[in-house]
């Protein structure tokens, strides 16, 4: 994605089901449950690279010894930062102590972070600050085990603020109007009136003080408490919680919007936010990864019973597309073959785009994670070269020229690699003429790969976002090749409304195909449109509840597809740019071909899965007329 876009979050957590003397024994290390904790994490750092955090927790401690560990980090390397941090003291009690350290149990008493509980979260931060504060997993702290909450998730609220009236309805005094902390204190509250209704039923049944929190710990119902808790939760989530005494939960919002993947085998119980770094953290086959089901939530009591249950009703699902097209890593089977169908549908547009005349079309891609796409692209030019070249054979008759033959058979797609990121190049200069300068020389360009003046260049992206990177970078680096024509294609459709379920897409005035479409309006004297669909936004903000449709649709309705195509390249090619420009986008009907299972396609047809998303998208339309630079969540 030549726009760089910011999403949240990954998430990955173990629960060791065997005493830590069998992974010693099997394993050899007390440690098997850190080790694979910090490789699910680093196989999904493309999740998060603004912090990381790793919780912990240690079952059945004695009293007065701590058993919940918990450390957070917005180093630059956070992941080895965070588990440098965990392995040092352990690596000094081994030097220290050798031979008691060999002893899990030992261990476990004297060194931190070694819980049979873990969770590890990884941030991207889509708005606030980038500080520790903002790093999960939360802590909601207590003396009684069972009311300790470990809170990480890859989440985002559409109605926060009702949220967290709710709290203030209850007699609470939530500390900031954050999601995190408003879900976290609202799973907490729900947590304390199950302690509170088990607390009373027991002492009614003539049990000791000290005798009823070891059967509060084993008769806490997780899922009645998910229930209540998510009962007015709008948005797209997976939520981890871990409970002092040793319950766990993963709980996926009822749309699926959010991914989340477990394992579970006699050993263990795995929950990430992606399938294949179960597959390689553990070495089990793809079928024995399995998605959490949409409105359910994984729950792993603390004697090792694992469950899964259905917490909300579940929604037409809408899994997010953008985790296919861009957000997961490529490494998952099913994700690789969707990326390369999305580059070999964009095919016939491509081939329209430059008359079919492949001997004079180089191939290629920027950045490198629309790597997939583009293989798929050339297999699909491999295609129709092939029906090409079957006709032109069967042309020459039954005894061809061999030369003529030779000729046909040689056609084939001309692929280059065209771009290099400079990784080492960093924008440090402010102003902005000079700074303009710089960006366009992020990238190296392999000078010598096309014919000047003759060939086209066809180079695929993953999407385009705000246009940015492509104006002041990407199109001039191509240019200076001086290609006859430069075809800019998207393996994404139109991203033409904001995210409000976890990717940083918060304006809809910064989207690109939102300006061209404003810019069409007002070149066809269509500017009432604009203000009626104010009034309108206006009007449906003032009531108490979620709109029952986008109505800033109808933004875009007066013109096709193409139209707002066009402008978007004249919007994003540079006033000194030399070659032609064309821009070409997947359409919605072959993201769904290629993507049939994650329909989630808001950010591109405007078609939100949950009523929040259409209040969301209202407040973003009155916040660009207004000129407001506030975020619409």
């Amino acid at each position: 994605m030549s726009d760089h876009l910011h999403h949240e979050c990954g998430i990955a957590m173990i629960r060791l089901l065997k005493p830590l003397q069998y992974y010693q024994d099997k394993y050899g290390t007390s440690l098997y449950g850190v080790n694979k904790l910090y490789l699910l994490m680093e196989k999904q750092h493309n999740r998060g690279q603004d912090g990381a955090g790793v919780a912990s927790i240690k079952l059945d401690v004695a009293p007065g010894k701590p058993y919940i560990n918990r450390y957070r980090s917005v180093e630059k390397n956070a992941i080895p930062h965070i588990f440098g941090v965990i392995n040092s003291p352990i690596e000094e009690l081994r030097k220290k102590f050798p031979e008691k350290s060999q002893n899990p149990e030992w261990l476990k008493e004297h060194a931190d972070f070694t819980g049979e509980l873990l969770l590890g979260h990884l941030r991207y931060g889509t708005y606030g600050g980038n500080n520790i504060e903002s790093c999960h997993p939360f802590l909601r702290q207590n003396n009684w085990m069972t009311r300790n909450l470990v809170v990480a998730g890859n989440f985002n609220m559409t109605n926060v603020e009702e949220l967290f009236n709710n709290l203030v309805a209850v007699g609470q005094h939530p500390r900031e109007k954050a999601d995190t902390v408003t879900v976290m204190e609202n799973i907490g509250y729900n947590l304390d009136e199950e302690n509170d209704e088990l607390y009373y039923r027991f002492k009614k049944e003539g049990f000791t003080k000290q005798q009823i929190s070891p059967l509060i710990a084993a008769n806490l119902d997780i899922a009645k408490i998910l229930r209540r808790s998510s009962k007015r939760w709008d948005g797209g989530y997976v939520m981890a919680g871990l409970i002092g005494h040793g319950d766990a939960f993963v709980l996926r919002d009822p749309a699926g919007i959010r991914p989340a993947w477990y394992y579970a085998d006699d050993e263990v119980v795995v929950v990430t936010s992606e399938r294949p770094q179960i597959q390689t953290a553990f070495n089990v086959p793809m079928n024995a990864v399995r998605e959490i089901k949409p409105g359910h939530a994984i729950i792993v009591k603390k004697d090792g019973r694992v469950s899964e249950e259905m917490i909300k009703e579940p929604l037409e699902r809408k899994s997010c597309s953008f985790e296919r097209i861009y957000f997961s890593r490529g490494s998952d089977a099913d994700i690789y073959k969707e990326r390369k169908e999305l580059g070999r549908l964009l095919c016939p547009a491509i081939l329209e785009s430059v008359d079919k005349d492949l001997r004079h079309t180089v191939l290629s891609f920027i950045p490198n994670t629309a790597e997939v796409a583009f293989y798929g692209m050339v297999n699909g030019m491999e295609e129709y070269l092939r029906e090409v070249k079957k006709r032109k054979i069967l042309a020459l008759g039954a005894h061809p020229d061999e030369a003529k033959l030779e000729e046909i058979l040689s056609i084939k797609p001309r692929a280059e690699k065209i771009a290099i990121k400079d990784a080492k190049l960093r924008t440090f200069i402010t102003n902005d003429s000079d700074r303009t300068d710089m960006v366009a020389h992020v990238y190296d360009i392999t000078y010598g790969t096309l014919e000047p003046g003759v060939d086209n260049l066809v180079v695929i992206d993953d999407s385009i976002v705000r246009g940015t990177t492509l104006r002041n970078s990407i199109i001039r680096m191509l240019d200076r090749l001086n290609p006859k024509k430069i075809v800019i294609v998207s393996s994404a459709p139109q991203i033409r409304y904001p995210d409000c379920y976890g990717i940083d897409m918060a304006k809809i005035g910064d989207l690109v195909a939102f300006k061209a479409a404003v810019e069409l309006l007002e070149e066809n004297n269509l500017e009432h449109i604009i203000d009626e669909v104010y009034a309108e936004c206006k009007a449906l903000l003032e009531k108490d509840e979620h709109p029952a449709e986008n109505v800033v649709k109808k933004i875009y309705a007066p013109f096709t597809y193409e139209q707002v195509s066009a402008r978007i390249a004249k919007i994003v090619t540079p006033k000194e740019c030399n070659a032609e420009v064309e821009i070409i986008f997947q359409t919605i009907v072959d993201l769904h071909k290629a993507c049939p299972n994650n329909a989630g396609d808001w950010y591109f047809s405007g078609d939100y899965p949950t009523p929040g998303g259409n209040r969301v998208v209202c407040k973003a339309f009155t916040y660009f007329v207004e000129g407001s630079n506030e975020r619409a969540y």
